[in-house]
């Protein structure tokens, strides 16, 4: 396994984070990091993605970060100025993973069939997302894919904590992302206390 693959398999959950205002990161990684989760990916669908990026690496060198809802050059690009160990993209898109390939940075594309598996692989990828996770056959389909194909998963989108275990007990799957444990209101409000708590509950049932 790869480096990046090892600390995921060690994290198990990624949190998938929507942040607008990047003045927050730092306190938001504290609050992973003390938790019990010392991982974030950072999705580009807000405009201070890049920033927020930038503000983690600053605070917390040693935290893993990714980027994610990558879907231009544009993007890898500011990914990789703003520090991030990993760039996540929902879909597989040839020309994204080229790219990053190129800039000799992880890519973790999404996939959901057979064929993007397979087209996956002849790229040479390895760590494939599982996206959209639940609304594609969910555990079943994931077991599946695995049974065919030699290569690690992280499953995404509908990931709770019903059935996270569920996913994790998958000798395949290298780590599962999801957003439950960092709902955008808490940290826009700044509630720390009540984000530490579903960070907690998160790494007590992945313990």
């Amino acid at each position: 396994m790869s480096t990046l693959e090892q600390r995921l398999a060690e994290i198990k959950v990624v949190p998938v984070i929507a942040i607008k205002d990047a003045s927050k990161a730092p306190k938001l990684a504290q609050v992973l990091i003390e938790n019990g989760l010392p991982c974030a990916e950072i999705t580009f669908r807000t405009e201070q993605a890049a920033d927020a990026i930038k503000a983690m690496r600053a605070a917390y060198p040693e935290m893993l970060i990714g980027s994610g809802t990558v879907l231009t050059k544009e993007q890898v690009d500011q990914s990789i100025e703003a520090g991030v160990d990993f760039v996540v993209s929902p879909g597989f898109n040839p020309t994204t993973v080229r790219y990053c390939q190129e800039k000799n940075v992880v890519i973790v594309p999404g996939v959901n069939n057979p064929s993007l598996v397979e087209q996956a692989m002849e790229m040479g990828l390895k760590t494939l997302k599982f996206f959209p996770a639940e609304p594609s056959g969910g555990v079943s389909m994931l077991k599946a894919l695995t049974a065919v194909y030699p290569v690690q998963f992280m499953p995404t989108g509908g990931v709770s904590p019903k059935n996270v275990k569920d996913y994790l007990s998958i000798p395949s799957v290298v780590a599962c992302g999801g957003t439950w444990m960092v709902p955008n209101d808490l940290i826009d409000n700044e509630k720390w206390d009540e984000l530490a708590k579903l960070v907690k509950q998160v790494a007590s049932i992945i313990d």
